[in-house]
């Protein structure tokens, strides 16, 4: 992910010459292309079990990023951008629930913040790669960044294979006849999921949705800085993550989980505010100031990750378990579709300048959510019952 993670924009409108609403339009109907197969990929991960859909949507990737990388034509982007959508965020879903069954409920928390730190340890190290590498002046260094892409996205379907005994269906439920019968219709009627997914579907737009849409475009169209420095900020994000995750585990283990990511909120807008300052600052100072921001965006990313998906599985029950994990992915893929729309329509008409404050304002929003979904939860689903800390303990 790390190698291609910040570039999709840059690409499309740097390198292949396509306007910038072509390319945030394609990024907003890649993600609903996403945002339309995940209910597909959670059920399936329920029929046949993680492993199979996961080393599926892998290989697939693969071949998604070749044809992304020889994309030359609006028809072909397009094309290409649709099959990245499908299959490239596919994994997700799957691979939550497959380290939900890996790991005791008492430790998901700590499982999944630390499966965090070692995603973005692999996305820092693909970001300094990627700056190596990539030249906007020279097409050929991005084809062979994406190729390259695909052959690391096969090497980890290779390692895959070694879960192969843990990823199976879940079978036990088949003799009930009442559970046997349930699918989203239950999933749907959850109260309680359907305010998670709001809540964070309007923290993703101030957060994730809006750096993957934007943050690039404005740093070198608006800032008018080099694209080099983009992967030089992406790693102060990804180095911040990976030495401030596990203190940051033990921190909040047994707070409101609610809370946690209220305060996710507060430190994004604080990053889309210097964000914005940078617009008056030297180009040195500017780089500076940005990476700061990238570690401070990366610490609210440490206090949401490890609860999000941990406060998801705690509420779902094992035979829907893909099912939920997979409408807590369908945030990533509203919020990927909306964003880029939103960040389009401010480029579009010369208010580039504006979009950091107002995208820091929505995630707020975000936290304001946060905060009245705890009164919906039990205290152990809100991270706050001491019996499951002292277990965890």
């Amino acid at each position: 992910m790390g190698l291609t993670l910040s570039l999709y924009v840059v690409y499309l409108h740097n390198v292949r010459g396509f306007s910038t609403s072509f390319a945030t339009v394609l990024l907003a109907i890649s993600a609903i292309a996403g945002l339309c197969s995940s209910p597909l990929w959670g059920t399936s991960t329920d029929h046949f079990g993680p492993l199979r859909v996961m080393m599926s949507a892998y290989v697939l990737d693969a071949a998604s990023l070749v044809v992304f990388a020889l994309a030359h034509t609006k028809t072909q982007a397009v094309v290409a951008a649709l099959m990245l959508a499908v299959f490239g965020n596919a994994g997700w879903g799957p691979s939550s629930t497959l380290l939900s069954r890996l790991v005791h409920e008492d430790h998901r928390q700590r499982a999944f913040g630390f499966n965090f730190m070692l995603v973005n340890l692999g996305i820092g190290f693909g970001g300094l790669v990627s700056a190596v590498i990539v030249n906007v002046h020279r097409p050929i260094t991005f084809e062979v960044l994406y190729v390259f892409n695909a052959a690391v996205t096969l090497a980890t379907a290779v390692v895959l294979l070694t879960l192969r005994h843990y990823g199976g269906p879940v079978t036990e439920h088949h003799a009930d006849p009442v559970k046997s019968a349930e699918g989203w219709g239950v999933v749907l009627r959850d109260k309680r999921l359907v305010m998670v997914v709001l809540s964070m579907l309007v923290l993703m737009i101030g957060g994730y949705g809006s750096l993957d849409a934007g943050f690039s475009l404005f740093v070198v169209n608006d800032l008018h800085l080099s694209v080099h420095a983009i992967g030089v900020m992406f790693f102060f994000n990804t180095t911040t993550i990976v030495l401030a995750q596990l203190w940051v585990l033990n921190r909040i283990e047994g707070k409101s989980r609610t809370l946690v990511m209220a305060t996710t909120s507060i430190l994004w807008f604080v990053f889309w505010i210097i964000l914005d300052a940078a617009l008056g600052l030297p180009k040195f100072v500017a780089i500076g100031s940005l990476c700061l921001a990238m570690a401070i965006f990366a610490v609210g990313e440490t206090l949401l990750q490890p609860v999000g998906p941990a406060l998801v599985n705690d509420i779902a029950p094992e035979h829907l378990r893909g099912r939920y994990n997979a409408a807590q992915g369908l945030t990533w893929g509203v919020a990927g579709s909306l964003a880029p729309a939103i960040t389009g329509v401010y480029f579009a008409n010369g208010l580039g300048n504006w979009w950091p404050l107002s995208t820091g304002l929505t995630a707020l929003a975000g936290g304001l959510l946060m905060l009245n979904l705890r009164r919906h939860l039990s205290a152990r689903e809100d991270g706050r019952d001491g019996a499951a800390v002292a277990s965890s303990d």
